[in-house]
């Protein structure tokens, strides 16, 4: 068990009080509509479910394909690219500077280094041979999207990290100078170099503990790039961390949509605990409701977080987008996306 294992598994309580904030009571933070209560019974069935009984091709036969990056490629590539790196980590190149969502290089989604969800493929970029980054977007404290190693090795190479709320405690914690840590509620935003950032709800839960559940928010994010001269329309993203599916997607749609490309959640779901993830019906639902043009799924096929085929994420969200008519992109990792004009991809999952 490594030196940080054992205050992580117990858990981490803020020193701050962020009572003023609308989602918080009794220093723990809430989504608009309860989160159904598992039980003690309902939780141990679906522990045995999850170590015991893993539906055939839960994990690939070999690894996924994984397109090699490298720095100077990534520096000379033009402005609005976007490459996914692996489950919710994605890098994205606006106005100059480089922005990662919910960076995670670690080989195991665990608070261990021996035991938990372990990665499907390398990332196509070793942590250390990033480009340095103007920013840092984090969704939400779970260790699939917050990875200790990776904060702390881009605690230098990054300016900014915008967090939800108590998010950013950890990261100072960590070792990140509390003046490159910058935490929002819902609904509050920056503007950074002519981006706006704004943290948007999201439905889910935060933890990495026994006993600090729900001390930290957790947020999507609505990145706009406004129009950059005569004949440009600007960029509107948004990227959704992790959620259940809820009516904020609409009054996100309704505030800054339309979007340009949604980056949806589309993984690690199931029946019985679909308040806190989405099925793919339910991820195609919220890409309508934001009024998004393209439809990137993320979440999906790097690690083994639930009880369908690693694949199973692809298959049906790409049925139900040529069923509807929904423009989709599905890049393998490392392969690089016109976030300007989007493509269609190949069914890499297949091969």
């Amino acid at each position: 068990m490594s030196a940080c294992a054992l205050p992580a598994l117990f858990g981490f309580r803020t020193g701050a009080d962020y009572s003023a904030s609308p989602q918080a009571s009794d220093g723990r933070f809430a989504n608009p509509l309860p989160r159904p209560a598992m039980g003690v019974v309902k939780t141990a069935r679906l522990a045995w479910d999850f170590f015991f009984h893993k539906p055939e091709g839960a994990v690939p036969a070999a690894p996924p394909p994984v397109l090699p990056l490298t720095r100077a490629e990534l520096e000379a590539a033009p402005d609005r690219s976007l490459y996914r790196l692996g489950h919710s980590t994605l890098l994205l190149k606006l106005r100059g500077g480089f922005w990662i969502t919910d960076p995670v290089f670690a080989e195991r989604a665990s608070p261990f280094a021996w035991v938990g969800p372990k990665r499907f493929h390398a990332p196509p970029i070793a942590l250390a041979e990033l480009p340095p980054l103007r920013g840092v977007l984090i969704s939400h404290d779970h260790y699939d999207h917050l990875d200790r190693s990776a904060v702390a090795a881009l605690a230098d190479k990054a300016e900014v990290f915008l967090v939800p709320l108590g998010v950013g405690e950890r990261l100072v914690a960590w070792g990140v100078p509390a003046d490159k840590v910058r935490q929002f509620d819902w609904w509050q935003e920056a503007t950074i170099d002519g981006l706006r950032m704004v943290a948007t709800p999201a439905q889910h839960f935060s933890g990495r503990g026994l006993f600090d559940g729900d001390r930290t928010l957790w947020a999507s994010w609505t990145i706009l790039d406004p129009p950059q001269g005569e004949g440009d329309r600007g960029l509107r993203l948004f990227f959704s961390g992790d959620s259940g599916y809820f009516d904020g997607f609409a009054e996100i749609g309704r505030r800054f949509g339309p979007f340009d490309v949604a980056m949806l959640e589309t993984g690690a779901y199931d029946r019985r605990w679909a308040f806190v993830h989405m099925q793919p019906e339910q991820t195609v639902q919220a890409f309508q409701d934001l009024r998004a043009r393209w439809l990137l799924p993320v979440h999906n096929g790097t690690f083994d977080l639930a009880m369908h085929a690693w694949d199973d994420p692809f298959e049906r969200v790409s049925a139900l987008a040529a069923d509807r008519g929904i423009a989709l992109a599905t890049p393998r990792m490392g392969e690089r996306v016109d976030l300007a004009a989007p493509a269609e991809t190949s069914a890499w999952w297949r091969e």
